[in-house]
């Protein structure tokens, strides 16, 4: 409409009342007092009786700004219904791909196979070493329908235009979205006014999370590794060759990641990770040079040995990460547990004591200035009391978490009984990461450190390893 009124082709507007036109005051009055005065183009509003050929309505701007008023005590309603329906872990968006309503509950999800099986594809894909492009290319070559197109086929309507044409950003949200592990993420989002459409992300401190609130699609082990991979995202290649290890390897002295080098000339057997901070001339680091082939046999051996370990005797295994993880750990755990304990009780006896000096304070029995100093006083020390058990609780409930990690890892393991060969899944789901140590010379032979830290349980020592300062210690003969 205002493209016609610029272009001279209207003469009059007319609306049923001056809501109509809008409830925004200062753009309502902007068209009304000036926009359409300069361009003689005739406001009409049938209801309310505002007609500008017949001159200034001196009650119009108060009308704009009563129908601005009514917009935003609608939306302040609605933002704190939805609040309280958030709180209360109720989904406030439609489903994601691969979930559908409930049909018989309307705030349930309820999971959608056909599009679930896309949704775990795509973990899989993520898992086994691919970026979101290398996954979208995947499904359009295997002809996997984009949401929308699915959605329309379900519906029997007909498919858009490019029906295969998946885009980066679509993965990444399905890769991001933590519903898929059968939570509820309430106000990941908000718009600083009713006014703006413009959506902002919130923190994960300002959302709300419920867990187990629906079927969950892929596992939570699952989803946090893949966090983990597109954290260390990986560097493309120009030799269109990926390191299996990549974002994966890092500096045992500096702490950087270790670069995959490769060239169209190699022949795989020169693939090999250096220090970035080797590379970058920085003079900070030493190359840590180690070639990928190398790496692979190193820690294929290592996955044998402690599969072996957990085959023959799984008792001893569990025992012997309880006794490297969890044995210094337990002493510090229940002092934790003690302080927590013990702060819990000092912040219930600071209530009842801030609750004594007031009624104190109102029954004249202290001066209104001590109490003042003493309520501060109290205030600040349960201030402190709550954030320290705070801190520790999330201590205790992380160490409860690991203590229940070694069936995770012993899924992994009986899931790859009997490997042969290492691909990029196998590494993503057993490899937490890889440090390597500098290289060393002794007797003339050269010697690397290469700590291998699995996910779940950590670094894994097994008694038939060689101990160098008390760390594992994996040989790697110069091979060049």
């Amino acid at each position: 409409m205002i493209a016609e009124i610029e272009a001279g082709n209207v003469a009059t507007v007319i609306v049923k009342d001056m809501s109509r036109l809008g409830r925004d005051y200062l753009k309502v009055g902007y068209y009304t007092e000036i926009f359409f005065v300069e361009r003689d183009v005739r406001y009409i509003a049938i209801n309310d009786g505002v007609d500008s050929a017949k001159g200034d309505n001196d009650f119009t701007p108060f009308r704009n700004l009563f129908n601005d008023f009514y917009a935003k005590d609608t939306s302040k309603k609605v933002r704190a219904i939805k609040k309280a329906q958030g709180m209360a872990g109720e989904h406030l968006t439609k489903p994601p791909y691969g979930y559908k309503v409930d049909p018989n509950d309307r705030k349930k999800w309820i999971v959608d196979e056909e599009a679930a099986a896309v949704v775990k594809r795509i973990f899989d894909l993520c898992v086994a070493g691919k970026g979101p492009s290398q996954i979208a290319k995947v499904l359009k070559a295997d002809k996997v329908l984009i949401a929308k197109a699915y959605y329309s086929k379900k519906k029997g309507k007909a498919l858009p235009d490019n029906p295969y044409n998946w885009k980066d950003s679509t993965i990444v949200a399905v890769l991001e979205r933590m519903d898929y592990c059968g939570h509820t993420v309430n106000f990941k989002s908000y718009s600083k006014s009713h006014k703006l459409k413009k959506r902002i992300p919130t923190t994960k401190e300002q959302q709300a999370i419920f867990r187990n609130t629906h079927e969950a699609i892929v596992e939570e082990a699952v989803f946090e590794r893949v966090q983990e991979l597109r954290a260390n995202k990986r560097r493309p290649t120009k030799a269109e060759r990926q390191g299996m290890f990549s974002g994966l390897v890092f500096c045992a002295d500096c702490g950087s990641k270790l670069h995959f080098a490769t060239c169209k000339s190699f022949d795989g057997s020169q693939d090999h990770y250096r220090c970035a901070r080797y590379k970058s001339n920085t003079g900070d680091c030493t190359a840590h040079f180690i070639r990928e082939e190398v790496l692979r046999k190193i820690v294929l051996n290592r996955i044998f040995a402690v599969t072996a370990m957990f085959y023959e005797d799984i008792t001893a295994f569990m025992e012997l990460i309880q006794k490297q993880r969890f044995d210094e750990a337990e002493k510090d755990m229940k002092r934790k547990r003690r302080e927590v304990g013990q702060a819990r009780k000092r912040i219930a006896e600071l209530d009842r004591i801030f609750k004594r000096i007031y009624e104190d304070d109102i029954n004249g029995t202290i001066s209104h200035e001590r109490f003042l100093k003493l309520s501060a006083e109290y205030e600040a020390e349960q201030k402190e009391l709550t954030e320290k058990v705070k801190a520790e609780q999330q201590e205790v409930d992380t160490y409860e978490q690991n203590k229940s990690d070694f069936d995770s890892f012993a899924a992994i393991i009986r899931k790859y009984v009997g490997i042969t060969e290492l691909t990029t899944t196998i590494v993503n789901e057993f490899i937490k990461k890889i440090v390597v140590h500098a290289p060393e010379k002794i007797d003339g032979k050269r010697f690397q450190k290469v700590a291998i830290v699995f996910n779940f349980v950590g670094e894994i020592h097994l008694p038939t390893d060689p101990q160098t300062e008390h760390k594992e210690a994996n040989k790697q003969e110069k091979t060049a």
